[in-house]
C-alpha cells in the first residue's frame, strides 16, 4: 500500500493530504496493482474533494465593535467587517465552517465561486450570501480580475 492518504477527483491524483475527519474532503487510500491504481474510500463521499490551499488572498480588517457592552450575553464577542480580496486564480480555504461564528458576504468587484454541499456558486458584484451554522464551504476567483468582499461577521475575542 502507498504511504499517506491521498484525495481523488475525476481530473486527477491530489497530492497527499493528511487525514481529517471531514465530511467535504474525501480522502482515499491509493493500492498499486500491475500499474494500475485502485482507490478505497475512507471518508464521507462528496462532490468536494480536492480543496487547493489558500493562495493569493489578502484580507483588511477594516472594523470591529466589542459585542459585551453592546448586547447582554455577547460577552466576549465581536462584530468584525474584513475587506477580503482574492487575486485571479486565488483560493480562499481551506474548506471551513461556520458553527459559532455567522456573518454575510457582499461582493464588490470581480466574480467569487462558494463551493458548499458539492454545488459551485458564482458570486458577482453587489450580490453576496449568509453563512451561519449549516455553512461549510471555500471560496476561489476562477476569473482574470481580483475579487473583493466585504465580510461581516461575529466571532469570538482573541
Amino acid at each position: 500500500m502507498a504511504s499517506g492518504v491521498f484525495c481523488f477527483r475525476v481530473e486527477q491524483i491530489c497530492s497527499a493530504y493528511p487525514f481529517v475527519a471531514s465530511s467535504l474532503v474525501t480522502p482515499f487510500r491509493v493500492f498499486t496493482f500491475n500499474k494500475a491504481l485502485s482507490f478505497e474510500k475512507v471518508g464521507a463521499m462528496s462532490n468536494e474533494q480536492a480543496v487547493p490551499e489558500t493562495k493569493g488572498v489578502t484580507v483588511t480588517l477594516l472594523a470591529t465593535i466589542d459585542l459585551g457592552p453592546e448586547i447582554e450575553g455577547m460577552a466576549g464577542r465581536q462584530l468584525r467587517m474584513r475587506k477580503v480580496t482574492i487575486e485571479p486564480g486565488g483560493v480562499f480555504g481551506p474548506v471551513h465552517n461556520h458553527a459559532d461564528r455567522p456573518g454575510t458576504v457582499y461582493i464588490l468587484h470581480g466574480v467569487i465561486t462558494d463551493h458548499r454541499n458539492g454545488i459551485a456558486t458564482e458570486y458577482g458584484p453587489g450580490v453576496g450570501w449568509p453563512e451561519d451554522r449549516h455553512t461549510t464551504h471555500w471560496l476561489e476567483n476562477r476569473g482574470v480580475i481580483e475579487a473583493v468582499e466585504i465580510s461581516v461577521d461575529i466571532v469570538r475575542q482573541d
